[in-house]
C-alpha cells in the first residue's frame, strides 16, 4: 500500500524530475515524514541521484527523515514570547505530553518543537498546533487546548 501511494504521488506529477520538491512535499504531507523507502522509490522512478534527494530533504526544514506525530506543536520562544512566559508554557506542555522539543511521542500523537518567532509578538506567548495559533497562553490553559487534539 505504501509503495502504491508513493507511485500515485509521483504519477500526479507525470514522473517529472523538475517536480522533485513538490513530490517530496506531497509525500511529507501524506506520511508526515520522508522515509528511506520513499526516497529510493522517487530516485528510481525519476532517475534522480539519491545524493541529490538526500541533499534536498536535509537542507529544507519542511522535510523530516523521522516520523512526526499526527499533531505538531510549536511553542514560540522568541523575545516577546519569552518575556511573557514562553519558558513556563513550554515546561507545562512538556509535562503534559511527556516529550521535549525535537521529540515525538511513542504513539506518534504529538511532535514538539520550539521556534524563534511565529510573527505575532503581540499575542505572546504563542503555541501553534497544526497551524492553528493559540495566543496569550498561560501554562494553565495548555491542558485545555491540548485536549482538543487528543
Amino acid at each position: 500500500m505504501f509503495e502504491d501511494k508513493v507511485d500515485e504521488i509521483i504519477d500526479q506529477y507525470q514522473s517529472d524530475p523538475s517536480a522533485l520538491i513538490q513530490i517530496l512535499l506531497a509525500i511529507q504531507r501524506e506520511y508526515r515524514w520522508v522515509s528511506k523507502e520513499a526516497i529510493d522509490k522517487v530516485s528510481k522512478k525519476l532517475d534522480v541521484p539519491l545524493n541529490r534527494i538526500h541533499h534536498i530533504v536535509t537542507f529544507y526544514k519542511a522535510f523530516s527523515l523521522i516520523p512526526k506525530g499526527r499533531h505538531e506543536i510549536h511553542v514560540c520562544t522568541g523575545t516577546a514570547c519569552h518575556v511573557r512566559g514562553a519558558p513556563r508554557l513550554l515546561d507545562s506542555v512538556q509535562d503534559l505530553i511527556g516529550i521535549k522539543p525535537g521529540e515525538t511521542d511513542l504513539d506518534l500523537k504529538f511532535t514538539l518543537e520550539t521556534v524563534g518567532c511565529v510573527g505575532c509578538c503581540a499575542l505572546g506567548p504563542v503555541m501553534v498546533i497544526d497551524g492553528e495559533y493559540h495566543g496569550k497562553m498561560a501554562p494553565a490553559q495548555s491542558e485545555a487546548v491540548l485536549k482538543n487534539y487528543a
